[in-house]
């Protein structure tokens, strides 16, 4: 009888943060959506990763997470600026 059973050897290689991976795609998302909830939570997930990176990889997602949510907000602070100074946002439809 053939044996499938195998000791599974630990692997060695170091997983990455969870955080910091969701810090990213919150990140790069809050670029084109809803960057004023995303921008946030970029920073908030990238903090979070950046002090549990004992053992993980993932430092440099988790800092440009953190960089892109930053972004984010002061491109949302841009957005709503303009808004008010052109009087708010609107849909214009007909001719």
């Amino acid at each position: 009888m053939t044996s499938y059973s195998s000791p599974s050897a630990p692997s060695s290689r170091s997983r990455t943060n969870g955080l910091a991976i969701a810090s990213l795609c919150c990140g790069i998302v809050g670029l084109f959506l809803l960057n004023i909830v995303l921008g946030p939570l970029a920073i908030v997930f990238g903090i979070i990763a950046r002090r549990q990176a004992t053992g993980q990889s993932g430092t440099g997602m988790a800092k440009a997470g953190i960089i892109l949510g930053a972004v984010d907000l002061v491109l949302w602070l841009v957005l709503a600026s303009v808004a008010a100074h052109n009087g708010g946002f609107g849909w214009y439809v007909g001719g």
